[in-house]
This record gives structure tokens, sequence and C-alpha cells, in this order.
């Protein structure tokens, strides 16, 4: 029988053949910082940023900012009626949730913009700084 003569891959050669990947806490520190401003700025930037809901089919009108203050409401006079305080009471209670939820989600979604690009990248930082 002749011999063969074989090579083994060392166990630390990542499969693939790419380079290990390296944790740089000034790296991620540095991407930390920044995600913090660009999350500041666009806290900031929903104050001034507003939505306008209805409800009653345009009965009632509320703006709402971003950062979930009410700056306006505009009731339909006719609403104004004293036998019609009840559905006057129930519309603005629809109004004003309906508009928080929308405002709410106008701003999730600008933080996800902001944040949704890091994904599995922050568990990864946070494991490199073995909190993960």
């Amino acid at each position: 029988m002749s011999k063969r003569s074989f090579s083994r891959r060392s166990s630390t050669a990542k499969k693939g053949g790419g380079k290990p990947k390296t944790n740089n806490p000034n790296a991620m520190m540095a991407q930390v910082q920044q995600m913090q401003a660009e999350m500041a700025a666009a806290q900031a930037s929903l104050e001034n940023e507003f939505l306008t809901v209805t409800a009653g089919g345009g009965a009632i009108s509320i703006v709402i900012s971003g950062h979930q203050r009410v700056q306006s409401i505009q009731i339909e006079p006719d609403l104004l009626q004293p036998s019609e305080v009840e559905m006057l009471q129930d519309m603005l209670t629809a109004a004003v949730n309906a508009a928080i939820e929308q405002s709410q989600a106008m701003s999730a979604q600008k933080m996800e913009g902001i944040t949704g690009g890091l994904g599995g990248g922050l568990e990864d930082m946070l494991g490199g700084l073995g909190l993960g």
C-alpha cells in the first residue's frame, strides 16, 4: 500500500476562506455615537412634522405633531348640538387616539430608518463587548 499525503485545514481557518471578524471597540463606539446623533436629530425634526387626522367622516379634524402634541381640533358646527354631546365625545376620543397612533407610527418609522441598518449588527457589537 502506498502512503497518501493530504493537507488538513487549520482549525483557525474560517470556512469560506474569509478573514476572521475583528471586534474593534473604537469603531463600534463611533457607530453607536453616530446613531445617537442621528436619532437626536430625527427626534428634533419630529417636533415640526404634523399629521392631520379626521374622524366621523371629516366632522372632526385633529392636527398632531410627531411628538404626539395635539396642535388643533376642528369640529363641524352641526355636532355642537346638545343632543349630539355623547356622539361628539365618542368621535373626539376616536380621533385623538387615531392621531396619536399615526404620530407614533411616523416616529417609529423615522427611528427604524436609523436603527434598521444595524439589524444583527447591534447583536454582533454587543456580543463583541461581552454583552450579547
